[in-house]
């Protein structure tokens, strides 16, 4: 029994049973932007039932028992066999198989499937983070495997899939099939080319015996898996499945599981080949060229889940401050509370609005639409991802003492917040990956039509197009500064889709606070006189 002193007051409701689709206004008004009018009907409802699903009591329940019950690593059977397998809590199977369900593995052949699918995957991320791994990788696997269209006749069908199967056996069994990746070896990171892992021709044209070591082996428990391995032609890229057509466990020892900061409910593993079976994916020596086209697929999920995780932070913090009180008042309503939401609600509407547009680019696939991922991608992996942890530190110290508190859910975005930016090729490599875009000519046309489109819009944005060219017209020692001018390209490029597409009171912010320079460096120091109640209420998610 509660004694008459534990009243308690004042305290906001959990943000549950709501629409985590239809209460993003930024995404729901995103998606209608890029969607044609024949998808536009059956894709705003596919995401309607999904943004449901997301807020249900259940589903959130499921995402934070996964978090709270990592996975285990069994190397052996109570008889001594080495089995090699990892065990989920159920949580993780519920939710692996309602985000396979919903189509995030499935934007190759649907009408306007990679906005669908990114709308899908920015709210899947609000749920619980670790299970988007296996479902990014298995979605960005199918460009990879298209170089070799007699492997994707048989593997794009399963991995396109929307259903679920947990068990290890042949795919070709089995109703779906999830991906894997393993490029990161311990003495190389993202220096591929410098990989040792050897892959041995076999008799059988095209089939390899591999053997080395993989420092980050992604998804463990997927039913195949994209590697990098030295042929006797150079690095080379491969596929090597789980289980073997004949039933057999192929080679594929399990060392440990990473222990992480965030990232919890997700299986990260050190594997050892040792004559594991595998088949080559393009040619002999032309392995990064191959596998591009997945990791450029997976950086944009980057951007998708940090996306996500922002507009989870900042929704919480909106909806705690619609309903504390203090100092005679709610905090919604206080001058200074409204600045620091504000602030953060314009980095997530910025995130949200430059991941959507990059996957229309995907769908359009177009030579000018290509030419601008490649510099778009990276530049957008690189700033979003950067911006992630800050935003989602400033969301939870708008909870107070609540939201240092496991309970209130802030603890594990800000734990997962850096991943992003880690993963898939950290900031450097992005950097630099935006410098080599550079040098094609089509790619920065293609840049600098898209941001051109909102020229004469905003004097700000104008004369920050006009700092950029000037950047960009000397690029002498640039590796130096390559941090500098991939946040400046990004910067631009979301200031360009918000003035063209966002409300006014937005756009005039974000110009003000990002490209005008008049605010300071921590967020909550935007002009008060500036429209941030309406930025504010725009943000706030209705339950």
């Amino acid at each position: 029994m509660a004694g008459i002193t534990h009243t308690v007051t004042n305290q906001a409701p959990p943000l549950v049973q709501y629409d985590v689709f239809g209460s993003d206004r930024a995404l729901v008004e995103a998606v209608e932007r890029h969607l044609t009018a024949e998808a536009r009907e059956d894709g705003l409802a596919e995401l309607s039932a999904l943004g449901h699903t997301c807020g249900s009591a259940q589903v959130q329940e499921w995402g934070v028992q996964a978090n709270e019950n990592p996975p285990r690593l069994r190397t052996h059977d109570r008889y001594g066999h080495r089995i090699d397998e990892v065990d989920f809590h159920p949580a993780w199977h519920r939710l692996l198989g309602k985000g396979v369900s919903a189509g995030l593995t499935a934007a190759w052949g649907r009408p306007g499937g990679h906005v669908r699918r990114a709308a899908a995957f920015l709210m899947w991320t609000q749920v619980e983070a670790g299970n988007c791994c296996p479902l990014s990788m298995t979605h960005a696997a199918v460009p990879a495997l298209r170089t070799d269209p007699e492997l994707a006749a048989v593997w794009e069908p399963r991995l396109t899939s929307m259903v679920y199967d947990r068990a290890l056996r042949p795919a070709g069994q089995k109703p779906g099939a999830l991906f894997g990746m393993g490029m990161t070896e311990k003495q190389g990171g993202s220096d591929v080319r410098a990989n040792t892992t050897a892959a041995r021709p076999l008799a059988e044209d095209g089939t390899y015996a591999l053997t080395g070591h993989k420092w980050f082996c992604s998804a463990p428990m997927s039913d195949a898996f994209l590697v990098l391995a030295q042929a006797p032609g150079g690095l080379t890229c491969f596929l090597v499945p789980r289980v073997l057509e004949d039933g057999s466990r192929n080679v594929f020892a399990l060392q440990r599981l990473k222990d992480k900061l965030g990232n919890r409910s997700n299986a990260s593993a050190e594997v050892e080949f040792d004559g594991t079976w595998a088949r080559r994916v393009g040619e002999e020596g032309r392995g990064v060229r191959t596998i591009i086209g997945m990791v450029a697929a997976t950086r944009l999920d980057c951007v998708l889940g940090s996306a996500g995780l922002m507009r989870q932070a900042v929704a919480q913090a909106v909806h705690h401050c619609a309903h504390r009180a203090a100092f005679g008042g709610k905090l919604l309503d206080k001058p200074l509370m409204r600045n620091v939401l504000a602030d953060l609600a314009l980095e997530s509407e910025a995130a949200t609005t430059l991941a959507l547009r990059l996957a229309a680019a995907y769908d359009d696939g177009g030579e000018q639409e290509r030419a601008l991922l490649r510099i778009a991608v990276p530049a957008a992996k690189y700033w979003v991802t950067k911006r992630c942890a800050p935003v989602a530190v400033e969301a939870a110290e708008c909870l107070g003492g609540n939201g240092y508190v496991e309970e209130s859910g802030m603890p594990r975005l800000v734990r997962e917040s850096p991943l992003n930016s880690v993963w898939e090729g950290a900031g450097n490599v992005q950097a630099l990956d935006v410098l080599r875009a550079l040098r094609d000519p089509a790619t920065l046309d293609a840049y600098l039509r898209e941001v051109g489109r909102a020229r004469g819009a905003d004097h700000r944005l104008d004369a920050a197009i006009k700092d950029l060219l000037t950047d960009l017209a000397d690029l002498e020692g640039v590796e130096g500064r390559a941090r500098r001018l991939t946040e400046r390209l990004a910067l631009v490029l979301q200031g360009s889709l918000l003035v063209r597409h966002a409300p006014p009171e937005v756009a005039d912010a974000f110009c003000a606070g990002r490209l005008g320079g008049d605010a300071g460096a921590a967020f909550g120091t935007l002009p008060p006189t500036l429209d941030l109640a309406s930025v504010v209420d725009r943000a706030r998610p209705v339950s």
